[in-house]
């Protein structure tokens, strides 16, 4: 009962009109990501959302925590995916010189963080990682979270390119830089659960927003 009174709530919220268009070019959307890794791969000891160690452990085949790629926070620390580990995610791949697009996708990302219910909205951990390798340097990380005034729930992360490349394809985004330096890609939306599974995407600037403030309800449900 108490879920079906949310999801409506949802529902309700988001019943304004949704955005449309987009700067950039958007391939047929992905198909649905295969295991990322090796189930018998262990990880290695990680600090959780809430800054406590956690002790080396084993993450689900389906988990992208099993990534052992470094990032650099626009606050210019080490990340790794793990260290969310406990919390549900919003993740999204973008480009901060974005002119269209990618401000589309931050906002579809706000407006569905404010949609989920106050405990939750608190909770869940919001990230974008560039797939602008050379440009989106920390520092200019942190100069969009000033601009977008982005909370301290929002994790902006720059990566080496096999770093980039490697979520990129685990995610089902398709990236390509033309020659004016602007990116074409995919506008996706990731929800992740707690344990780094993914178990909603939404594709494309229109619509589904609905669907993944739902898919973050029932997974921190079960969490």
């Amino acid at each position: 009962m108490k879920t079906t009174f949310l999801l409506t709530c949802l529902a309700l919220t988001f019943a304004a009109p949704a955005y449309a268009g987009s700067c950039c070019k958007q391939p047929e959307p992905p198909p649905a990501p295969a295991a990322c890794c090796p189930a018998d791969k262990p990880a290695d000891a990680t600090t959780a959302g809430n800054g406590r160690e956690l002790p080396p452990t084993d993450f689900t085949r389906e988990s992208l925590y099993q990534l052992d790629a470094a990032y650099t926070t626009d606050g210019d620390t080490r990340f790794t995916l793990a260290q969310l580990r406990g919390r549900p995610v919003i993740l999204a791949m973008f480009f901060a010189s974005c002119n269209f697009a990618c401000p589309l996708l931050v906002a579809d990302i706000t407006r569905i963080q404010a949609a989920l219910p106050a405990p939750l909205r608190d909770e869940v951990a919001i990230v974008l990682v560039s797939f602008d390798t050379v440009r989106d340097t920390p520092a200019a990380l942190k100069k969009y979270r000033d601009e977008r005034l982005l909370g301290a729930q929002w994790t902006l992360l720059h990566g080496d390119d096999d770093a980039v490349a490697e979520l990129a394809a685990l995610l089902g985004v398709k990236y390509k830089q033309e020659a004016d330096g602007q990116f074409a890609h995919s506008n996706l939306i990731t929800i992740l659960n707690a344990e780094g599974e993914i178990v909603h995407q939404r594709a494309g600037l229109q619509g589904g927003l609905v669907d993944a403030a739902a898919a973050l309800v029932l997974s921190a449900e079960k969490h």
